[in-house]
């Protein structure tokens, strides 16, 4: 086995955080096999969390486990990232109803990439402290084993009735009884046992980390490391993580929020943690930063006597907004969310980008509008009401605006007459019109 995990913890002023003590107040042990504390109050300890490559991005129902990973680091222990290439290309059965999609290498390597840029911004890979963060694909050493020699060198160490017992297992043929299990997915627990042997004699690992979900497959690995060397190995799991309303973590109408703001833009990020219920705030606010205890204390104390400012949501918000983004980004976002209100809404609308303007106004009617009417300056009151339908007539545009409930760009016009102009483009392609006070109106210039 490598030598990798005989150094004491250094007990210095950064490194006084006890691991599963920092796990337990944030809510984050679901289980956790006897000795893991032990070993990590021990030495230096190197410990993986398995991640799906399926995607080029990571979404926020990975963040457990990221997270994770990045509290162990904080511990002084040496966290390791399994890019599941191999087990990605079979599905696990754990709670799911179906097999997964199968992935080329090309695609692998590329999601692989994409998503160890985004683990840098949670983990130290860089740095030359001996608890530096590595990433590894299971694809590696999977690739060249023939079918013969794993059943011959793995397989004959777990048994069919072993494998069986699993929740896992029961939950998959219980839900599929017409079509029960593929061998390929019954495998897939003595592949993740599999990877755990291979850290544990190449890298020194001695824990796996993951969801409650994945206690019969990490367990199968501690059994083989037993079997096979003899070895400790150890297993801690986090709770799925629930919304208080029933639904599922994570998800929204439009499906996934990823960390890729190509996918998911800061902005609707951001909405996604302002939004957060007061009961899923306090939860998730201990899950998803690194805040210290007494701070999310006293955030929780701001709560309970003045819910109304929200303390809460506004500072998980801000924390892994600026963690997976920037904090420019989350300026931009914070911003974003106050255009309807701010007095300086027309600044901003000028500043934000294409993405983030659609986002805030995601779902208010629009109108093709030819580039030609900004062009040959048309006037504001044909535009609106010949050109995009935003007045039912003329007379009823002409009268709003007397009264100062016209706006553009959420500046009141005087004039109804004024012309268009190419300056009053937002992004070089909007135009924001607005009706009273609660109705607006996106012309798309084309």
């Amino acid at each position: 086995m490598a030598q990798i995990d005989k150094k004491p913890i250094n007990n210095d002023k950064d490194n006084e955080m006890n691991f599963v003590e920092e796990l337990k107040w944030r809510g984050m042990i679901n289980d956790i096999m006897p000795g893991a504390e032990e070993q990590l109050n021990k030495e230096m300890t190197s410990g993986y969390v398995g991640i799906d490559p399926t995607a080029d991005s990571l979404h926020i129902g990975h963040l457990v486990g990221v997270m994770m990973l990045k509290h162990l680091q904080r511990a002084g222990h040496r966290p390791i990232a399994l890019i599941g290439g191999a087990t990605g290309m079979i599905g696990d059965p754990s709670m799911k109803s179906q097999e997964r999609k199968l992935i080329d290498e090309e695609t692998l390597r590329h999601n692989q990439e994409c998503i160890r840029k985004q683990l840098a911004k949670f983990l130290d890979f860089d740095s030359d402290a001996p608890n530096h963060a590595i990433v590894v694909n299971n694809y590696d050493w999977m690739k060249d084993f023939t079918f013969l020699s794993f059943i011959r060198d793995i397989g004959k160490h777990i048994t069919v009735n072993y494998m069986m017992a699993k929740d896992s297992v029961k939950k998959r043929l219980a839900a599929n009884a017409d079509h029960g299990m593929s061998f390929t997915e019954f495998s897939y627990q003595l592949l993740q046992g599999y990877d755990f042997l291979y850290l544990y004699e190449h890298e020194g690992c001695r824990l796996q980390m993951g969801g409650s979900d994945q206690w019969g497959n990490i367990t199968t690995g501690t059994e083989l490391i037993r079997r096979i060397n003899g070895g400790e190995a150890y297993a801690i799991t986090c709770p799925l993580i629930t919304k208080s309303d029933g639904t599922k973590f994570g998800k929204t109408e439009g499906g996934n929020v990823w960390l890729d703001p190509k996918r998911t833009s800061p902005y609707k990020f951001y909405q996604f943690w302002i939004n957060v219920s007061d009961e899923d705030a306090k939860k998730y606010i201990k899950i998803f930063t690194d805040l210290p205890q007494d701070e999310i204390a006293e955030l929780t104390a701001e709560q309970e006597k003045d819910p109304g400012l929200r303390p809460l949501q506004k500072r998980l918000a801000k924390e892994i907004t600026t963690m997976v983004h920037s904090a420019e980004d989350y300026e931009n976002a914070v911003e974003a969310s106050q255009i309807l209100f701010s007095n300086k809404a027309k600044d901003i609308l000028h500043k934000i980008d294409e993405e983030t303007l659609l986002s805030v106004f995601e779902g208010v009617p629009t109108f093709d509008v030819p580039r030609s009417a900004i062009d040959e300056g048309t006037p504001m009151i044909s535009l609106l009401t010949d050109v995009a339908a935003v007045f039912p007539s003329k007379g009823e545009m002409r009268k709003l605006t007397q009264g100062g409930g016209v706006s553009i760009n959420k500046e009141k016009i005087a004039d109804p007459n004024m012309p268009a102009s190419a300056d009053l483009l937002l992004n070089d392609k909007y135009i924001l019109a607005q009706k009273g006070k609660k109705n607006y109106f996106l012309l798309i210039v084309k």
